[in-house]
């Protein structure tokens, strides 16, 4: 969603590099970019005032003008104000000391409170809860039914004695829920309530009159990220009628400007707690102000992509691949099934790799990266005999025209595939040798699979940016005519400065079908093994 956003303010600090001393004229320069970015966005105006107004106070304080780099020190400064007008700390959720804790979902019709409801039960149970989901929307058509199926995938209980469909008392409903809930035992109550087209008295009253009789701990304003300045009016219209303590963003994976991201805790007071990244129950989670602000400034989300990866990976399987690795055996097919099969759990490896930094410059790329290559390599693996897999060297010419017929793929799929998986090898190899679990600062257990798009940043032993001793190993030519003068045209781009060195790939690197890689060996030790970086020190 902030994709618009972030290569603009890239592109501003840009500017800003190599100048040791940045005068009154270049921080105007900058803020007018800046102020011009977010209006773009459709940040309401009032915030758009307030953040220019601070940023250029602090950019032409003492705090600059005696920093080594300037220009990264305004970086800091519009980082630490975003994270202001997004709500500075992290809030949660606040349960009830007696349970049940009551969450009451308000919004309008088409904000996609009751999708929403069905990813927060999901979220919840995941964290250890039992939460039961309330159908209180009785005016919108099959709004019950559609609540009884998220329900069903989300795995909890929906309570739901009216049809619906303008039929029934929302009110009673909100309040028999809570007898239900304490005598089944469930300490989370997630009330789903109608919402209209539009503003009016109706709606406004029959929240309210909800919120009264089962005085909820939290009430949820879920608001479209994609209605840009709308949302700031709709929020303070709930603000007033219905008093809510925390707002949610459904549809953050869209692709307007999210001016409404930026402006409605700012103008309402009340913090974000919630983003609804996508279409599945997983694509859900908890906002985290400093963390939305890096993913802007395109600094990445480490964090929050290491939280995914460790609810994902097996802690068992991990031990296992580690203990195996120091042992000094090979990584086999099966150990690269097994981690295919937990990193498609982590969900769209596009959302995974958009979470690192620098990732903008790569947008093109990404965009064009087929996720379900995934699928085909590791349908190539499944049509190999478990015997196969487990002795990789036996596939002579034969059987590899058989596994790419299994497969529906090609031969010249199949030896793509075990080239890089030797590479994946002999990484493994050198992790043994070089001491198991810590060697390259990666995870055991988490090397970055053959067949995944091609990453650079590591080398075969996941050492990084790392320089090896001794004379520079010239890069292979091409023999195709075509490529040979495409790597001809980047290598004299790179003599002139205009193009980047290229980097070493870890075993097979990530490749988004652009003519450049990505490079990863910034990222935190003990997460960068999974993608074959060798990470920070």
């Amino acid at each position: 969603m902030f994709n618009s956003l972030s290569d603009r303010l890239t592109s501003t600090f840009k500017n800003l590099r190599g100048k040791g001393r940045l005068s009154e004229a270049d921080v105007d320069a900058t803020i007018r970019e800046i102020r011009r970015a977010l209006l773009d966005a459709d940040v309401a105006l009032p915030v758009v005032r307030t953040f220019t107004g601070k940023v250029r106070e602090r950019a032409l304080s003492a705090e600059v003008s005696q920093a080594l780099n300037p220009g990264q020190q305004v970086v800091k400064i519009v980082n630490d104000e975003l994270v202001g007008i997004l709500g500075g700390q992290t809030r949660r959720l606040r349960f009830a000391k007696r349970p049940p804790t009551v969450i009451m979902l308000a919004g309008l019709q088409g904000a996609g409170k009751t999708t929403l409801a069905g990813k927060l039960a999901h979220w919840l149970k995941s964290e250890g809860h039992r939460p039961m989901l309330v159908a209180a929307d009785l005016q919108r058509p099959n709004a019950v039914n559609q609540l009884e199926i998220v329900g069903e995938r989300a795995g909890a209980f929906v309570y739901a004695p009216e049809p619906g469909n303008g039929v029934g008392d929302p009110v009673r409903v909100a309040t028999d829920a809570m007898d239900v809930a304490r005598a089944k035992l469930y300490d989370v109550v997630i009330v789903d309530t109608a919402g209209r087209l539009g503003i009016d008295e109706v709606l406004m009253q029959q929240a309210a009159d909800i919120r009264v009789a089962v005085d909820p701990d939290e009430v949820l304003f879920v608001i479209d990220a994609m209605i840009g300045q709308d949302a700031v009016t709709t929020a303070e219209a709930f603000l007033a009628g219905v008093d809510f303590t925390g707002v949610v963003l459904s549809k953050l994976d869209g692709d307007s400007r999210g001016g409404a991201a930026l402006s409605v805790a700012q103008v309402t007071g009340r913090p974000i707690m919630f983003a609804s990244t996508g279409e599945g129950l997983t694509d859900f989670e908890q906002f985290h102000p400093d963390r939305m602000a890096d993913r802007i400034l395109d600094m990445g989300d480490i964090l929050t992509l290491i939280e995914q990866a460790e609810k994902t990976f097996d802690e068992k399987e991990t031990e296992k691949l580690a203990k195996k690795v120091e042992s000094g055996e090979d990584f086999d097919l099966d150990d690269f099934l097994t981690q295919m099969a937990a990193i498609k759990k982590m969900g769209s490896l596009k959302k995974m790799l958009g979470m690192m930094p620098g990732m903008s410059q790569y947008k093109e790329q990404l965009e064009a990266f087929d996720e379900r290559e995934i699928d085909r390599v590791e349908a190539i693996v499944r049509s190999m005999t478990p015997y196969e897999r487990a002795n990789p060297r036996i596939l002579n010419g034969s059987r590899r025209q058989r596994i790419a017929k299994g497969s529906g793929t090609t031969v010249t799929a199949v030896n793509q595939l075990m080239e890089r998986f030797v590479q994946a090898q002999k990484m493994m190899r050198q992790m043994s040798r070089g001491g198991g679990r810590g060697a390259g600062g990666g995870m055991p257990g988490m090397p970055q699979m053959p067949g995944m798009p091609q990453m650079p940043g590591g080398g075969a032993g996941g050492g990084g940016n790392r320089k090896k001793k001794g004379k520079k190993k010239a890069a292979g030519k091409s023999g195709n005519p075509a490529k040979r003068a495409e790597q001809a045209k980047q290598a004299e781009l790179r003599r002139q400065g205009k193009a980047p060195e290229p980097t070493g790939s870890a075993f097979g690197g990530i490749d988004l079908g652009g003519d450049e890689e990505f490079d990863l060996s910034k990222l935190p030790k003990g997460f960068g093994g999974m993608f074959g970086s060798g990470g920070s020190k």
